[in-house]
């Protein structure tokens, strides 16, 4: 049954894990990079997790609440537990960040969650009515989104806490 549902996996789902493999083992490097590049995969893994939400399912509108409660958990967390220092270059318009393989463990979390997910749902169609299942899974979905907006508001107010670099 596994090689069946792997073999009926479209190639740009593969494509998909092999690039955010590469984005998750970059990620592990300590690099120098610009706000606009360390923005780059939060969005793009926002924009995954929210893809993942149904308004016409089980919760309705409330989805958005469910979705939005899980981001502001993991966001708060993010915010109040994470210690490293984040080191800013305004006048290069750069930020320091220390390697870590959290983005890749999150990518692959994220990954999984969806294609297990539809995997469930296509062997399971009443799943899709059910209110738990929906509810568990856009909790999910937000606290995965939440954790890569938490880090980024990091980032993003360590940038903005340095003073601009004067105009010579």
């Amino acid at each position: 049954m596994i090689q069946q549902i792997i073999s009926h996996t479209p190639l740009f789902v593969w494509a998909l894990l092999a690039f955010l493999i590469y984005r998750g083992w970059l990620a592990s490097k300590d690099r120098e990079t610009s706000l606009l590049k360390v923005a780059l995969l939060p969005l793009v893994m926002l924009g995954l997790g929210i893809s993942g939400i149904q308004g016409n399912g089980p919760l309705g509108e409330a989805v958005w609440a469910v979705w939005t409660l899980g981001v502001a958990a993991s966001v708060t967390a993010i915010w109040h537990l994470s210690t490293s220092e984040i080191r800013v270059d305004r006048a290069a318009g750069t930020i320091f960040q220390r390697g870590s393989w959290m983005p890749l463990a999150l990518m692959i979390a994220i990954f999984v969650t969806k294609y297990s997910v539809a995997v469930v749902s296509a062997m399971h169609p009443e799943l899709s009515h059910s209110l738990v299942f929906a509810a568990s899974i856009t909790l999910l979905y937000g606290v995965f989104s939440g954790l890569f907006l938490g880090r980024l508001a990091r980032y993003a107010a360590a940038y903005l806490r340095q003073p601009a670099p004067l105009a010579a």
